[in-house]
């Protein structure tokens, strides 16, 4: 595991195991790949990831949200764009995202 793009005292905003055997579990990331949210702490809460919505055979749905990289790209971005998304948590109400038009900086 690595976080080689974090000095040392702001380690705790991401690393990457590229020893996982999912490693890279997300395409479409373009800086270094975050692993620190493998479970996204957004996924019970409205978010603008590109994920879709399934209906499970219970008639539940859920969200795939397989084709998100936000969390994933780069340390620093991901962990500005979770800590953005956690000031304010609203439930997910089962509706579709809305596109994702923001950018987070490094």
């Amino acid at each position: 595991m690595t976080s080689h793009e974090l000095p040392p005292e702001e380690a705790y905003k991401g690393f990457t195991h590229e020893s996982c055997p999912f490693f890279p579990c997300h395409s479409g990331v373009t800086r270094p790949f975050n692993c620190l949210f493998c479970y996204c702490p957004l996924y019970a809460y409205r978010c603008p990831g590109p994920y879709r919505v399934i209906v499970d055979r219970r008639g539940v749905r859920r969200k795939d949200c397989s084709a998100c990289a936000l969390p994933h790209n780069g340390h620093h971005a991901a962990w500005s764009f979770i800590q953005k998304w956690l000031k304010a948590p609203a439930l997910w109400n089962g509706e579709a995202a809305e596109p994702w038009n923001g950018a987070v900086s490094e």
